[in-house]
């Protein structure tokens, strides 16, 4: 299989498991998109900050194009509650201003992954990983896939136990 179908299989999987996590969440009201449905106490809110904070703007945009990692939340014990920082939103925060951020990180991903191929190396490789595990955007692009569609399974059920809808009835 030639690289660039691998690569169009990969960017379709991906703009799918976008779309699921925006599906998952609407018509949900801000009261249901900040309420926490899991004993975990994430929220759905939340889960979309993280995957436009933790997904799209640091792996794309910070690893892959080099930008600033400016934009991390500073860790509060008393507000995180034991989760990243990334998963934080501020009760004076607009729910549709989070959403909307999580579009904007989308658009700016695309346009980042438009213009590298995936043996692109990343301009900011992750300290925290070997660098064997992570060293092209062929194996970035994977990671941020499996992460976003492991969270929209994560928001199928925090929205069927906050008001019964089903994303895939078995």
């Amino acid at each position: 299989m030639s690289h660039d179908r691998v690569r169009a299989q990969l960017l379709e999987a991906l703009d799918a498991q976008r779309r699921h996590i925006l599906a998952a969440i609407e018509g949900l009201d801000d009261a249901q998109l900040r309420t926490p449905a899991l004993p975990s106490g994430w929220s759905p809110i939340g889960l979309v900050r993280h995957v436009t904070l933790g997904c799209e703007r640091y792996w794309f945009h910070t690893v892959m194009a080099g930008e600033p990692l400016d934009y991390w939340p500073v860790g509060d014990a008393a507000l995180d509650e034991g989760r990243p920082a990334d998963w934080r939103v501020e009760p004076d925060e607009s729910t549709d201003a989070v959403v909307q951020e999580y579009r904007d990180a989308i658009a700016r991903s695309d346009r980042i992954l438009a213009a590298l191929p995936l043996d692109a190396a990343p301009r900011m490789p992750d300290p925290d990983w070997p660098e064997a595990a992570f060293g092209d955007l062929g194996a970035v692009l994977l990671h941020v896939l499996v992460d976003t569609a492991t969270h929209a399974g994560h928001l199928d059920a925090a929205r069927e136990l906050l008001d019964g809808r089903q994303h895939l009835v078995l």
